[in-house]
């Protein structure tokens, strides 16, 4: 979508890995309209008949109605979110910053686990709301960024939200997570391993 117009519809689209790490679109050319398209946003690919698109190029991107964010999803990367009782602790500076026994625990191929908790497991008292907005094609949108202050100083974006993340990670909507990697995180009253 380009300018609230779509400016490419297809089925046929092709995926391909221009990136060890993530995939991108091959769309036909029959089913984009080009002349709609910022100039150089697409460029004939290698497989006769496909075309590139920049992903900047388009205001949104979807498959069938759902919004796709930041680049198309990999089929071969899994995302879950699962309830946990495990019992949970996030410091900074000798802070106790949240503390929680019901997480939501956010697994994904490749990278650590990442440990959402309920707002009034976190303690707002050392967190400062940011500006930042970031995306995920598994989890949509951050609606809350905040940075945490100690006595050591403001430690810039070290926690987010999603209100509003996407289907497949709705147990996550409105809870709270740590780059626990620039933190220390407690799982079971044991620190875990820095990563």
């Amino acid at each position: 979508m380009q300018a609230g117009r779509w400016v490419l519809d297809t089925i046929d689209a092709l995926y391909v890995w221009e990136h060890s790490r993530y995939p991108q679109y091959l769309i036909p050319a029959a089913d984009t309209d080009v002349g709609a398209l910022p100039s150089g946003a697409a460029r004939p690919h290698e497989r006769e008949g496909y075309l590139r698109v920049e992903w900047s190029a388009l205001d949104a991107w979807f498959e069938e109605d759902e919004q796709v964010y930041v680049h198309p999803r990999d089929p071969y990367t899994r995302v879950d979110a699962l309830r946990s009782t495990r019992q949970v602790r996030i410091e900074l500076d000798g802070l106790v910053l949240a503390e929680s026994s019901a997480p939501v625990i956010v697994f994904e191929t490749g990278l650590p686990p990442r440990y959402y908790l309920d707002r009034g497991s976190v303690d707002f008292g050392h967190l400062r709301p940011s500006r930042t907005v970031t995306a995920c094609p598994y989890k949509g949108t951050t609606s809350g960024y905040w940075s945490v202050q100690t006595p050591n100083g403001l430690h810039s974006d070290l926690a987010w939200s999603y209100d509003f993340p996407t289907r497949q990670l709705l147990p996550i909507a409105g809870l709270v997570a740590f780059y626990d990697e620039r933190l220390e995180l407690f799982i079971e009253g044991a620190r875990a391993p820095a990563r």
